[in-house]
C-alpha cells in the first residue's frame, strides 16, 4: 500500500497536559543526545490522542525530539500501526487476511465490513464512528479468522458474530474480546484431550480478555489519565538511575597527612594541561550575538545537519543568524550555547562548526545538498 499523508490536515496539534507530561517522562529514558529513540512511543501517544497521525502531530513530535521532519515521517509511514488518515471515532477495525484467516473465512468478514461500515478500506462509516482495513498476519492463526479492534483481538469469528460486534460498537457498547465461539484460548476445537483436570475452577476468560473486560477499555483510546506517570528509571534527584557510584562502595576517608608532606606532594604534582581537561571542565563564554540578521537577511541555518525549524528559531532568539557566527565559536562558547539548547551535545555530535565554516565560505556540504533536494523536510 502506498502510504502518504492525508490531503486534508488540521491546522495544528498539541499534546494534552497529561500526555505532554507523559511524553516528557518517556524522553528521560534515553541518554543525552539519544532522545530520538523515543519517537515511536511519542508517535503512538499522539495517535491515541488524535485517533490518527496528522502532519502537525508528526512535526510536533519531531520538534520535541529535535529531529528533522523527514526522519519522523519515515517512521510514521513505515509502520502500519500508524494511521496516516482519519479513522472511526469509536474504532478502527483491522481484519487479518493472511493464509490461515483467508482459508477460514476472512473474505466473509471483509464483506461484512463493506456492508456495515464502508465500501472501501480506510473510508469512514456514514456516522463517522467506524473504519476498517485488511492487514497482514496478526499472529493468531489458531483462532482464525480474527480481527484486531483497538488493543484487543476478536477471534474465532463468523460473519454473524462479527456483524454483531460491529453493531454493538456502533451502539456504544464494548464487546468482549477473545474467542467468540466459546473457546477459552487456543485449545483444540473438539475439546481438551489432556490436562482436562484443569478445566474446573479456571476463570471465565483468559488473562488478556479478563483484564480487558475488568478495565472495560477494549476500544478506549489512551488519554494520559489512566495511571500515575511513573519514572522508575530516574533517581530521587531526577537524574538517571544506575549511577556509576553504585558499582563500587565509596572509599573510606584517608587519614590526614602531616602539613610538611602535603606541601611536598603539592609541589611535586604537575599542573594539568588545558588539553587534558575534561569536557565538564570547560567554562562557558558567551559568543558575540546580533539583535537582528545583517541586512535583514539571515542564513538558512536548517542547512546545518541536526537543525530543524524549531531549533533554527531558538538559535535566532539567542542572536545567531549567520554561518560565520557559528563557525567562530570556541569550545567555551559552544558550552554557553549548548547550555541553552533543549538537548545537549548536538553541536559537536553533528559537527555544526565545520559545516558552518564550509557554508560561510560559499561551499556546499553533502547534507545541505540533500536538504535542498528534499525540500520541506530536512535530513
Amino acid at each position: 500500500m502506498l502510504r502518504r499523508l492525508h490531503p486534508e490536515q488540521p491546522e495544528s496539534f498539541a499534546f494534552t497536559a497529561a500526555n505532554q507530561q507523559w511524553a516528557e517522562a518517556q524522553i528521560t529514558k534515553y541518554p543525552e543526545g539519544r532522545q530520538a529513540s523515543a519517537v515511536i512511543p511519542l508517535l503512538w501517544r499522539a495517535q491515541e490522542q488524535q485517533g490518527w497521525l496528522s502532519r502537525p502531530a508528526i512535526e510536533s513530535v519531531a520538534d520535541m525530539l529535535g529531529m528533522a521532519y523527514i526522519r519522523v515521517l519515515e517512521v510514521a509511514s513505515f509502520y502500519f500501526m500508524f494511521q496516516l488518515q482519519p479513522v472511526g471515532s469509536v474504532a478502527h477495525i483491522q481484519v487479518c487476511g493472511t493464509t490461515s484467516c483467508m482459508i477460514c473465512g476472512a473474505e466473509d468478514l471483509i464483506a461484512v465490513c463493506k456492508e456495515k461500515i464502508a465500501a472501501k478500506p480506510h473510508e469512514l462509516s456514514a456516522d463517522g464512528k467506524l473504519s476498517w482495513e485488511e492487514v497482514e498476519c496478526l499472529g493468531s492463526c489458531t483462532n482464525a479468522p480474527m480481527a484486531q479492534i483497538g488493543k484487543d483481538y476478536y477471534e474465532d469469528l463468523t460473519a454473524e458474530s462479527f456483524g454483531k460486534i460491529i453493531d454493538d460498537l456502533a451502539a456504544g457498547k464494548v464487546p468482549t474480546p477473545g474467542p467468540q465461539n466459546g473457546r477459552y484460548a487456543a485449545e483444540p476445537l473438539k475439546g481438551l484431550s489432556s490436562l482436562s483436570e484443569y478445566e474446573a475452577g479456571k476463570p471465565q476468560h483468559n488473562a488478556s480478555v479478563e483484564l480487558a473486560t475488568d478495565l472495560g477499555d477494549t476500544v478506549k483510546r489512551i488519554n494520559g489519565t489512566e495511571v500515575p506517570i511513573l519514572t522508575p528509571w530516574l533517581g530521587k534527584d531526577g537524574k538517571q538511575a544506575g549511577a556509576s557510584a553504585a558499582a563500587k562502595p565509596p572509599k573510606a576517608p584517608e587519614a590526614p597527612k602531616p602539613a610538611v608532606k602535603q606541601a611536598a606532594e603539592a609541589k611535586a604534582k604537575p599542573v594539568a594541561k588545558e588539553a587534558d581537561a575534561k569536557p565538564t571542565d570547560v567554562k562557558e563564554d558567551q559568543p558575540e550575538t546580533l539583535t537582528a540578521a545583517r541586512n535583514g537577511k539571515a542564513d538558512d541555518l536548517k542547512l546545518l545537519k541536526g537543525v530543524g525549524p524549531k531549533l533554527e528559531e531558538t538559535l535566532n532568539e539567542l542572536g545567531f543568524y549567520h554561518y560565520d557566527q557559528i563557525a567562530a565559536w570556541t569550545p567555551e562558547q559552544v558550552a554557553w550555547v549548548d547550555a541553552r539548547l533543549k538537548f545537549k551535545g548536538r553541536i559537536e555530535r553533528d559537527g555544526w562548526i565545520a559545516q558552518a565554516a564550509q557554508l560561510a565560505a560559499g561551499e556546499e556540504t553533502e547534507f545541505a545538498k540533500r536538504a535542498k533536494e528534499e525540500g520541506t523536510y530536512e535530513d
